[in-house]
């Protein structure tokens, strides 16, 4: 499916096998012809990087990669068929490049031409581009490119992610399970062309947007230690939304393969995490100002920063003499004619409103007639960059609604509306962004939106632009911005005049109100804008970013990482190096060889799965427990949260198992002996105030439930809406604080719960009662086995460390303290989950019940 391409060229650049070293990270050259490699030397002069004092050895490198380069490609016109590139200016990618400093940093792109090159051609142009630009190209054959980009790219991930559901053919198009295995496709040879330039041990790479949302997971699986940043630069829509997705799951797991995830503004943030608590079970932190998942042990950073534009360039294009020969013919065509210019610049596309802020300029005229003859909206509409019948029906709606208000409200030399929807160049777009009035940007739905921005510092020009204007230069510049509160811009502008698109009456009267307002609240605003705008630039966001991956990346030398599933379920996992898989051959063994045996054991989620309903111990497991009791090696506790009464029904069977309930509160030595308590009687007096509380968020609560025990009261919202019952425990937990705050009890969250339970209790006091009792017998367990599931259970982990020095334990004792699942812990090993830990015990007990027969 891939044409041509370069072999691995770090290992060419090693002379001999692959190797990642500092020293080897310049680009070394690639194949000219297929099969046959250039000649490669150490000659720094015929080196890409042929300046030794700026050579790339020394600096930190970042691998860009997006759908497109930022290159320019054109046929020569002297017949030869042959190509010149040029960068592309307006480019975002080479803008941000600018913020990260030549010489701090170096930088490779990786990405799609625009043009579709001849397979003769390609290895070619893979050479120029490299050695000119550091730029790597990715050929796509023409159909799979159509598949990949105007197929499942705009017709599905697009329109979805603007809020459209295709409910119809008509309306967004219908999930195509061959759509989506050209993007994957796609994805997977970016992935091919990135592990060409890569030094995985050093390199950051940093993936934009929807276009290549599989390739973390690629990549990942390449290299687990792969420092990944991807930002979205589109909208996440809300989970409602993107649940109808059918690959919503496979998307959600290949973006958490990243380190760091950005999104433009806190609501496609919020969304995003959302979809990860609704669909993948995962919940997010906030410590000291960043936000991050857990994912199977590694630490997944969500950033929130809107991107800027490039100062220097809008800067430099508007003191260009063909942008003031534009200002001064359209200075001449408007402000000299009496007209104030409104300007709207859009995509010809289905979510940029277009239509509706025409509609909105008509009810304007309407509503208020002492503007006709007196403004013109000027409406350019970049050409579209999707294909399809939305697009014809937009562009044809456009111009009905133009000709159909201009013949109503126009006259000799005054039309209301100028439409212009043909390719401008940019400084002709900043002449118009110079002389407009105000600006209107109407989009129902867009992920960012740089026009207000380039609109702002275009209004604050230059000395030459003043006085083409009539300016003086002291006196102070004004803007005003009627925009979509549907754009990702919006939260940023805080002086705008937001609207609701949908709103028609509301967008004309909010053009009525930047019309008439005072100069010097005008004035205001614009200083609010120009002072954001300028110092919140594309180099400050890039910066930002990159900062925030470094600092996310930090730990991964130290981490111990491999990968666990296959195709797009792929993930790394990621744990301390002294976090290791229990292994059932070691414990086996260790079981055999030891005589004197303590097991404390956790019974929700580690003996029962959290997900079950009926969570009484089934037969199976009491036969194994049975069975580890009878042997007179082994002293076992089975350690819960639940009442004593729950507790001594279902272990009823069980004669010699020891119980802990209430978290350690109550314990019995066996099933006769009688219930002791780890800790002086409680004085309950305090569920007279926690009660009533629990109860107003329990009715507030669907889903919820309060637990009455002996000693503890336990708010339940395990099947509550995900996100409403965590917001609700929050409270909860804040509330049950204020309100306890003189009681002898603590407050404590865990999963899906919230507990108020008596000071001091905890599952340690189980442990360490269970080896005060085998030392006051004078005897010193040899084997310790401790097993749970949630932070509750720490306790008991940190109690069988402190004590492998006392002489409760003997000084070569097997001590096995697992947790149930990769997670973070103070347990030293881990098992997958409850099933693994059933067949252990399953293990254990089949070795005491060969023991007993012998």
């Amino acid at each position: 499916m891939v044409s041509r391409s370069y072999s691995n060229l770090l290992e060419l650049a090693s002379g001999d096998s692959p190797s990642f070293g500092r020293m080897n990270r310049r680009i070394p050259r690639i194949m000219t012809v297929a099969g046959i490699m250039s000649d490669i030397d150490d000659d720094p002069s015929e080196s890409v990087c042929s300046d030794p004092s700026s050579s790339s050895m020394q600096k930190d490198r970042i691998i860009i990669v997006a759908n497109q380069l930022p290159i320019k490609a054109q046929r020569k016109s002297d017949g030869s068929k042959s190509w010149i590139f040029s960068w592309d200016d307006n480019s975002l990618l080479l803008q941000l490049k600018d913020g990260l400093g030549d010489d701090e940093i170096e930088v490779i792109y990786v990405g799609c031409l625009k043009e579709e090159v001849h397979l003769s051609e390609q290895d070619e142009v893979s050479q120029i581009l490299l050695e000119s630009f550091k730029c790597v190209p990715t050929f796509l054959p023409a159909d799979l490119f159509t598949r990949y980009y105007h197929g499942f790219c705009k017709q599905q991930l697009w329109p979805l992610f603007h809020y459209m559901l295709p409910l119809s053919p008509d309306l967004g198009g219908r999930f195509n399970r061959s759509l989506w295995q050209a993007y994957v496709s796609v994805n997977k040879i970016f992935a091919d062309r990135i592990m060409e330039v890569i030094n995985p041990e050093d390199d950051f790479v940093w993936v934009h947007d929807y276009h290549l949302m599989v390739l973390p997971t690629f990549l990942r699986k390449r290299f687990n230690k792969v420092k990944l940043g991807f930002f979205l630069h589109s909208p996440f829509p809300s989970s409602e939304i993107y649940k109808t997705l059918p690959i919503r799951e496979e998307l959600l797991r290949a973006l958490l393969n990243s380190d760091l995830i950005g999104f433009h503004t806190f609501d496609y943030a919020r969304h995003f995490l959302s979809c990860c608590s609704r669909m993948l079970g995962l919940s997010y932190e906030s410590k000291r100002g960043y936000m991050g998942i857990e994912y199977c042990g590694r630490t997944v950073s969500i950033k929130i920063l809107p991107v800027g534009i490039h100062m220097g360039q809008l800067q430099s294009v508007l003191r260009r003499s063909d942008t003031e020969a534009k200002v001064k013919e359209l200075i001449k065509q408007f402000c000299d004619q009496d007209r104030i210019m409104l300007l709207g610049v859009d995509d010809m596309d289905i979510f940029k409103g277009i239509s509706l802020k025409l509609l909105a300029m008509e009810q304007l005229l309407v509503q208020h007639p002492e503007w006709q003859g007196k403004i013109v909206l000027v409406q350019i509409a970049n050409p579209a960059r999707g294909k399809g019948k939305d697009v014809k029906e937009v562009q044809a709606e456009t111009h009905a609604a133009v000709k159909r208000i201009n013949e109503i409200f126009g006259k000799p030399g005054y039309d209301p509306i100028v439409l212009i929807d043909e390719p401008l160049k940019f400084y002709e777009k900043v002449a118009y962004y110079v002389v407009a009035e105000c600006c209107l940007v109407t989009a129902v739905r867009d992920g960012m939106n740089l026009i207000p921005y380039e609109y702002i510092i275009s209004r604050q020009g230059n000395d030459q632009l003043n006085k083409l204007l009539g300016q003086e230069p002291s006196t102070p510049k004004k803007s005003m911005l009627v925009i979509s509160e549907f754009i990702g811009c919006s939260p940023s502008l805080s002086g705008a005049i937001r609207v609701n698109p949908w709103n028609i009456d509301a967008v004309a009267d909010a053009m009525d109100l930047a019309l008439e307002m005072a100069e010097p609240e005008k004035q205001l605003r614009h200083e609010k804008h120009y002072r954001y705008v300028s110092t919140h630039d594309v180099g400050y966001w890039s910066r930002s970013f990159l900062q925030d991956l470094e600092r996310t990346c930090l730990d991964h030398s130290r981490r111990r990482c491999w990968g666990i599933g296959f195709g797009l379920s792929f993930r790394v996992v990621a744990l301390d190096p002294n976090f290791k898989k229990l292994s059932m051959e070691r414990i086996v063994s260790a079981y055999k060889r030891t005589t004197t045996r303590a097991i404390l054991l956790d019974y929700d989620g580690t003996l029962m799965p959290q997900a079950s309903i009926d969570k009484s111990p089934s037969s199976k497991s009491i036969g194994i427990i049975n069975s580890l009791c009878r042997d007179k090696k082994n002293m076992v506790f089975l350690v819960s949260a639940r009442s004593r009464k729950t507790v001594a029904e279902w272990f009823s069977q069980c004669e010699k198992l020891g119980l802990a309930a209430e978290h350690g509160y109550f314990l019995r030595l066996m099933r006769d002996a009688e219930w002791e308590t780890c800790v002086p009687v409680a004085d309950t007096t305090w569920k007279q105030i926690a009660q009533p509380v629990m109860q107003l968020y329990t009715e507030t609560t669907d889903g919820s439930t309060i637990e009455d025990k002996e000693t503890a009261l336990v708010w339940c919202y395990e099947d509550a809406d995900p996100d409403f019952g965590s917001c609700q425990a929050k409270e909860l937990l804040d509330h049950l604080e204020s309100v306890l705050a003189n009681e002898p009890v603590t407050v404590k969250s865990g999963q899906n719960i919230v507990e108020v339970k008596p000071q001091g209790v905890s599952k340690g006091l189980v442990a360490k009662r269970l080896l005060s009792i085998m030392q006051e017998n004078e005897i010193a367990a040899d084997f310790v086995l401790c097993i749970g599931d949630d932070r509750s259970d720490d306790d008991m982990f940190e109690v069988i460390a402190t004590s492998m020095t006392a002489p409760t334990i003997t000084q070569n004792a097997e001590v096995f303290a697992c947790t149930v699942g990769q997670k973070p812990s103070k347990a030293k090993y881990y098992l997958d989950d409850t099933a693994e830990i059933v067949r252990l015990m399953q293990g254990l007990a089949s070795v005491s019940e060969q023991t007993l027969t012998e």
